[in-house]
């Protein structure tokens, strides 16, 4: 064992595709290595496991039922590397918030399982990565699509069908991303049965709605490639009006979309589930985005993130 072992990951975002995603559409995910998360762990002598971070802080024997996935994991690792007589203290210091899409919960995941792999001095691959944090995501999320934990262990924008790994897609974009949380926990699992419903309600209209939002991912795909950062703002904000007329957005995100677009954003749009979590918005330059960012929280959003699209 190592002194101390590192894992590192970071936040994600959906540029498009969510919802539509559910129903064999693509969606493109992109990393936010400038929302970054590690775990640190180092060793003990007092036969004690602790875990220290923001929504927790004491024996690993006393999680929350809100961390239960995380529990499974570490144990699943304990068990892994023979360490259940191995005693250490976690360090999870995050800058990702919970509930707003932008994959807290799998970002937590990867970075523990690169902490322990680290730690033990062993080697891991992508897909070991992948599979020993689905553990912790199948108990947080049921039935998760795997975009999440796919992306946060990702240093590229993904490509991605449900039920397929991410496909590394390249990226040549002269922009800034804008991000926003609302301050209202997305609703997710509300979002998705709405969808479900609407397509019982009116079939044909909702699956024209979808599938158009599978046609604009694919322009998404090539704006991204050819630097075609106008065009790609146009496309993000007609996929936001799909997503509106799905039923899953909010008065919030779409005050703070509308706040974006008067404010000189070349597109912007919710991302994740909906009903509340985070938008974003897409400006040319850092001071754009700076100044974007200033008046998104001047406008009520909770905390603001700016990340370069180089």
């Amino acid at each position: 064992m190592k002194s101390k072992g590192i894992g590192k990951s970071h936040a994600k975002i959906i540029l498009i595709g969510e919802h539509s995603v559910v129903y064999g559409q693509p969606a493109i995910a992109l990393p936010l290595p400038n929302v970054a998360q590690t775990v640190t762990i180092t060793p003990r002598d007092d036969m004690q496991r602790l875990i220290h971070s923001s929504y927790f802080d004491g024996e690993l024997t006393a999680l929350p039922a809100k961390m239960n996935g995380v529990g499974k994991l570490v144990q699943a690792l304990i068990d892994r590397f023979r360490g259940n007589h191995d005693y250490w203290e976690m360090t999870i210091d995050s800058d990702l918030p919970a509930e707003r899409g932008m994959g807290s919960s799998a970002a937590t995941a990867i970075a523990i399982v690169r902490a322990f792999f680290d730690y033990y001095q062993q080697p891991l691959n992508r897909e070991l990565l992948l599979q020993l944090a689905a553990v912790e995501e199948e108990i947080t999320h049921r039935s998760p699509s795997g975009l999440d934990a796919a992306t946060a262990a990702s240093s590229s924008p993904l490509w991605f069908i449900r039920g397929k790994l991410g496909t590394p897609i390249p990226m040549h974009l002269n922009a800034t991303m804008v991000i926003a949380d609302t301050g209202v926990a997305g609703a997710t699992r509300e979002a998705v049965t709405a969808v479900h419903q609407l397509l019982e309600q009116s079939p044909t209209s909702t699956q024209e709605t979808i599938e158009h939002l599978g046609q604009l991912t694919k322009q998404v795909q090539s704006a991204l490639q050819l630097n075609e950062v106008s065009q790609l703002g146009q496309i993000l904000l007609a996929a936001h009006h799909d997503l509106q007329n799905l039923g899953v957005s909010n008065t919030d995100l779409d005050q703070l979309v509308q706040v974006s677009m008067d404010n000189g954003a070349l597109g912007a749009k919710l991302t994740g589930g909906g009903r509340g979590g985070c938008m974003f918005a897409l400006v040319k330059t850092p001071t754009e985005a700076r100044h974007l960012a200033q008046t998104l929280l001047d406008a009520g959003a909770r905390q603001t993130w700016l990340q370069p699209l180089m």
